[in-house]
């Protein structure tokens, strides 16, 4: 999170220009004859529903003139099905009264709404027992059923303790922190964003904590350029350690963080992504870390992690700079059967996009794929790779806005980069709709279908502005797929499952079950599929975290599909 002073960029951090020798590299994966992207026929765009439930939340991170460090990091948000009818809901965090973190306030409350089914939602924070003093200015959220017993619960990043709410099945939550381990830190350390993940695939979701540094509100330091307060450099804060969990069952875990060889690395980290990244049957964590090398952890399948960052050339840029890195997402955004990696950052800093080579080593492709132009004046916090169009190719979102308004263009909208043919993109931002084009200091984002139409929905949170629910228009004329997985074996939010899909013909679609995508946010486990106008899949294949593979033929497309691991 790189701080801007004056109109120019506080940060020691170097961005270097494109070097030749990455461009001609990369021409060997895109040839000089690829097809320029043509336009697509029927473009989705997005309205606003929020406005139609009268809601009062907003992401309120105490901006009163006086500059707290982490300020800039609220507005995160959970998409759940939190009381199993069938609709997607969404929680948001919220931010506190500084220095005491004192919530007495209603308008720093979090906010749980139940989806009503007919585009508006409620709010029912009070009666699932979110509501208490209990919370502080909080960051991430991660929703996961830790216990397997078929409800979602919510862990929670906060200033101090962090929090777990077990789903009691009856629509209210309780907090069960102190009886599981996971509210025990070392002292004052900011933890930012949360996954889950079965790291050992004992069935069991396991946790893994982004951390960011030391720091309590009366600690903080203050930072200024001649007589104007600014927010410190990240330089100014110490690194830390990111923590892994076990879960040991029964509702208990252990912190494995230097067993596990977490502990060697010392980062500031945001965002996370949790993927396969070599095809071993192992979940590997990677993690953005902010003006940091990126760490890539990879599963050694013996209850440890070996860094790899640097090794498998995703610790830095091609040039050997470290960004603003804010949050990421991993998926297999060329189609090839193999997970790659994007985070955004800063303006003047470029977004990064990798491609992996096979499970060996990652490609810095943000040159020939245009994210390099696309990306340099703006300033990015959360992402996801979304097929906003069923075309069957995964696009990119990005939630804009600077950190503050010190720096011109600061306030930003946001922007949907689609994805021609898994080679480059193009910037369709402004066929989005006005809604979409609100601009603001956009935060955290999660991706849904919240009305069960096959297109993939946006929900997005703006420091001190109400957040946004994207519907799309669904209008694409395209089809899909829509995979509710149900682990037996494995753990019951199937996390951690590979799925590809063949259609009749011949083309081939990976993705996989994850929740944990962009900054400070966990989306919906269901897994989309654009399918373009194929009307149906001829083979959908599912690995399992358990080893087992499952094939099911002939799938009618637009529909959501149950399917239950076999025991």
């Amino acid at each position: 999170m790189s701080r801007r002073r004056g109109g120019r960029c506080a940060s020691t951090v170097l961005v270097f220009p494109i070097s030749l020798c990455a461009f001609v590299a990369f021409t060997i994966w895109l040839p000089l004859s690829a097809r320029q992207p043509e336009a697509a026929a029927r473009r989705p765009h997005f309205t606003d529903v929020y406005p139609r439930s009268q809601i009062s939340y907003f992401t309120n991170n105490n901006y009163t003139g006086r500059k707290y460090f982490q300020q800039p990091m609220c507005g995160g948000i959970a998409i759940l099905d939190y009381d199993n009818d069938g609709k997607m809901d969404i929680y948001f965090t919220n931010g506190a009264k500084f220095p005491n973190l004192k919530k007495d306030d209603p308008s720093f409350y979090h906010c749980l709404l139940r989806n009503q089914g007919d585009g508006t939602f409620k709010d029912v924070t009070s009666t699932a027992g979110l509501s208490g003093s209990n919370l502080d200015f909080s960051y991430g959220v991660a929703a996961g059923d830790f216990d397997n017993d078929g409800h979602t619960d919510l862990f929670v990043c906060n200033t101090r303790k962090n929090t777990l709410y077990r789903n009691r099945g009856d629509g209210s939550f309780v907090d069960v922190t102190d009886s599981s381990g996971l509210g025990q830190k070392p002292p004052d350390t900011l933890s930012v964003q949360a996954a889950w993940f079965d790291y050992d695939n004992d069935g069991l979701l396991d946790l893994v904590v982004s951390n960011y540094t030391l720091w309590t509100p009366e600690a903080d330091k203050r930072c200024a350029m001649g007589d104007v307060e600014v927010y410190c450099h990240p330089k100014t804060y110490v690194r830390v350690p990111h923590r892994l969990y076990h879960n040991l069952g029964g509702g208990r875990f252990e912190d494995v963080t230097d067993k596990s060889g977490f502990g060697k690395a010392l980062g500031k980290g945001m965002g996370i992504g949790i993927a396969d990244f070599n095809d071993d049957g192992w979940t590997d964590v990677f993690i953005a870390n902010d003006t940091e090398p990126n760490f890539l952890y990879l599963n050694q399948g013996n209850g440890t992690f070996k860094e790899v960052g640097l090794l498998y050339g995703v610790a830095y840029n091609d040039t050997g700079a470290t960004v603003s890195a804010m949050g990421c997402d991993v998926k297999d955004y060329d189609n090839d059967g193999w997970v790659d990696i994007f985070y955004n950052n800063l303006m003047k800093q470029i977004w990064a996009l990798f491609r992996n080579l096979r499970g060996k080593s990652f490609q810095y492709v943000s040159p020939a794929s245009k994210i390099l132009t696309l990306s340099g004046s703006r300033s990015g916090w959360s992402n996801g790779f979304i097929d906003y169009n069923n075309d069957g190719w995964k696009d990119l979102y990005s939630a804009n806005g600077d950190v503050d308004n010190l720096v011109a263009n600061s306030p930003q909208h946001d922007t949907i980069f689609e994805n021609v043919d898994g080679k480059q993109f193009i910037d369709v931002s402004r066929e989005m709709g006005d809604d979409f084009l609100r601009v603001g200091y956009q935060r955290g984002s999660a991706f849904a279908d919240l009305n069960d139409d096959g297109f993939l929905d946006i929900v997005v949170t703006s420091l001190n502005q109400k957040p946004r629910i994207l519907l799309s228009s669904a209008d694409s004329g395209q089809h899909w797929l829509l995979l509710k997985l149900t682990g037996a074996k494995s753990n019951r939010d199937a996390i951690g499952a590979k799925i590809k899909v063949t259609t009749p013909s011949g083309r081939t679609l990976y993705n996989h079950v994850t929740v944990s995508v962009g900054f400070i946010s966990s989306s919906d486990r269901r897994v989309h599929f654009g399918l373009g106008q194929e009307t149906k899949a001829a083979s959908v294949e599912i690995r399992w975290p358990s080893g087992i593979v499952q094939k099911l033929t002939d799938v009618a497309a637009d529909r959501i599909v149950p399917i239950e691991e076999p025991r």
